[in-house]
């Protein structure tokens, strides 16, 4: 029996009608993509999604009343399991860093074509990041410059932060490595100091940008 899988709806947020159009026009073609709503600043974003869930925001990071980056929290607080890709003409990586921590889950630039960001919005409603190619290459550009930078790992550690980017559960991870559930804690939260980061959440999207998963 064939199961039909309901259309993944989005928001698209973006200031300039041209390029809220042309988004929409981009994605009219897709089976997969419904474009539920546009807005055009931060106040009427969240406005809509006081009343209504979309699994995907499409989240331009310029906006007139609000930084994308602080909308991209607030979007978060309000609807944690709504998914959010930032979407820029700017390709710098404290940009991408800050929409990380506050929530997103994928970094589009505005050139992209309509099947990358149909590959965008499938990717993080799979619960994986996303980046664009150049985003990539920028981040991996910098990493190279700045090797200190880097968390230095155990290999222990790498073994569980691999472990919790697969989703398995700390009894999980200590049956695998043949480890007590406590020391599963304890690697867990040192993953969490060295990386700066509050969950394994956040752990994972960082250490997906470092390139250690």
């Amino acid at each position: 029996m064939s199961i039909h899988r309901q259309n993944i709806s989005l928001l698209i947020v973006d200031d300039h009608p041209v390029v809220l159009e042309g988004m929409k026009a981009l994605l009219l073609d897709s089976d997969l993509v419904e474009v539920s709503a546009c807005c055009g600043s931060g106040s009427e974003t969240l406005s809509f999604l006081q009343e209504q869930t979309v699994d995907v925001v499409l989240l331009d990071i310029n906006l007139p009343d609000v930084s994308g980056i602080d909308l991209c929290k607030q979007i978060k607080q309000l609807r944690p399991n709504t998914h959010v890709i930032a979407i820029s003409n700017y390709n710098e990586r404290s940009m991408v860093t800050k929409m990380l921590q506050n929530g997103a889950t994928g970094y589009v630039l505005k050139n992209a074509s309509a099947e990358e960001i149909i590959n965008a919005i499938k990717t993080v409603v799979n619960k994986k990041v996303y980046f664009s190619e150049e985003v990539q290459q920028s981040l991996f550009e910098v990493a190279l410059e700045d090797p200190l930078d880097l968390p230095k790992l155990t290999r222990r550690e790498q073994e569980v932060l691999r472990c919790i980017a697969e989703g398995k559960t700390t009894a999980e991870i200590g049956e695998l490595l043949f480890i007590s559930p406590h020391t599963v804690e304890t690697h867990r939260k040192n993953l969490m100091q060295k990386f700066n980061v509050s969950n394994a959440a956040a752990l994972i999207r960082v250490a997906t940008q470092y390139q250690l998963i």
